[in-house]
């Protein structure tokens, strides 16, 4: 029997002070507002499963009864953010018009890039809203800068629809795991693809070549119908076979959905990533939650070409791309990047 979850829709900010009193495990979505125990509200800044509003202060954050926050700053006097200045926890900043609170120390990221360092502030002193659609730790002004010439195919609300075939994917471990799988990921799928350039691969000659027949059902759409799409690209009859079932998606028989549906896409990616271990000896998902490094996740791609030598320059590119796009998260990329 799966345990009972209960939702709490957000409550407006007009609610005359009515909130709920906070329940551990109760699942929260960001907006709620709850009344805690020691009579002081809280709204939820990040979806959470109920952690407490005085230990999680990431997820949660103290507000007035109507939602409105703490005591406005007089005249919203914040100085203007500056580039590579240190900046702490509760500092206040004015960027572009806007104005941004410092959720973690940071050596003076950009509060619109840097989203996990960084929270939209009111300047009347109420919180704004920084969780990127679907929970997913890149926002979508971090992922364009990582795909700035990517197909128009691979939308960023693609992949976040996707994102519930796989809900432990880039939402296990710590705050700093959660961003390194989320930068494994986009960097290998960024090398598989040019960068989210290519929705099918190029080289059509051998596209027959990818049907077994020796597997009892064959290929039905075609012998030359399982070639490499979307961004792991997804190869092989048998492959589109496992990925359909666990996706429950019919793919043996209609492949072209790969190529055709972006969110359909990004889930056979998330397939092999969090459930395949190809020449490897884990999936990647296990590579970076138990931080195993970066260089298992390419053993389990294309290990048996790559690694131990076997191709040095393609390993050094995938690097490269993790190590950017760690970078661009704020987080450390971590040890043991090669294989």
């Amino acid at each position: 029997m799966s345990a009972l979850v209960i939702v709490v829709s957000a409550a407006p900010a007009s609610a005359a002070c009515n909130y709920t009193t906070w329940t551990a495990g109760t699942q929260y979505y960001t907006g709620n507002i709850v009344k805690y125990t020691n009579g002081l509200y809280y709204i939820a800044e990040h979806d959470n499963p109920g952690y407490d509003p005085t230990i999680s202060t990431w997820f949660w954050e103290p507000t007035s009864c109507d939602g409105g926050g703490g005591t406005p700053p007089p005249a919203c006097s914040y100085t203007d953010w500056v580039a590579g200045k240190q900046y702490y926890t509760g500092n206040i900043v004015r960027f572009n018009g806007s104005y941004y609170i410092a959720e973690h120390d940071n050596p003076g990221y950009d509060p619109t890039v840097s989203t996990w360092f960084w929270d939209p502030y009111n300047c009347g002193g109420g919180g704004g809203d920084p969780t990127p659609p679907g929970g997913f730790v890149v926002s979508e002004a971090q992922f364009n800068q990582m795909f700035p010439g990517r197909n128009s195919f691979y939308t960023y609300s693609g992949l976040t629809a996707a994102l519930s075939a796989y809900p432990g994917f880039a939402n296990s471990g710590s705050a700093t795991v959660k961003k390194q799988e989320a930068a494994a990921f986009l960097a290998n799928v960024s090398h598989e693809t040019g960068g989210l350039v290519h929705v099918v691969e190029q080289n059509q000659a051998n596209y027959p070549h990818y049907c077994d027949w020796s597997q009892s059902y064959g290929c039905p759409a075609g012998q030359a119908a399982y070639y490499g799409r979307g961004p792991i690209q997804l190869s092989w009859n048998f492959n589109y076979k496992a990925a359909g079932d666990a996706l429950g998606l019919p793919l043996l028989t209609n492949p072209w959905l790969v190529q055709n549906d972006p969110a359909v896409a990004w889930k056979t990616g998330l397939w092999y990533w969090n459930t395949q271990r190809g020449p490897g000896t884990m999936t990647p998902h296990d590579a970076m939650v138990g931080q195993r490094g970066f260089g298992e996740t390419i053993r389990s791609i294309n290990g048996s070409l790559e690694c131990n030598g076997g191709n040095p320059g393609q390993v050094q590119s995938r690097v490269s791309k993790y190590q950017q796009f760690t970078s661009l998260l704020g987080v450390a990329p971590g040890g043991n990047l090669y294989c």
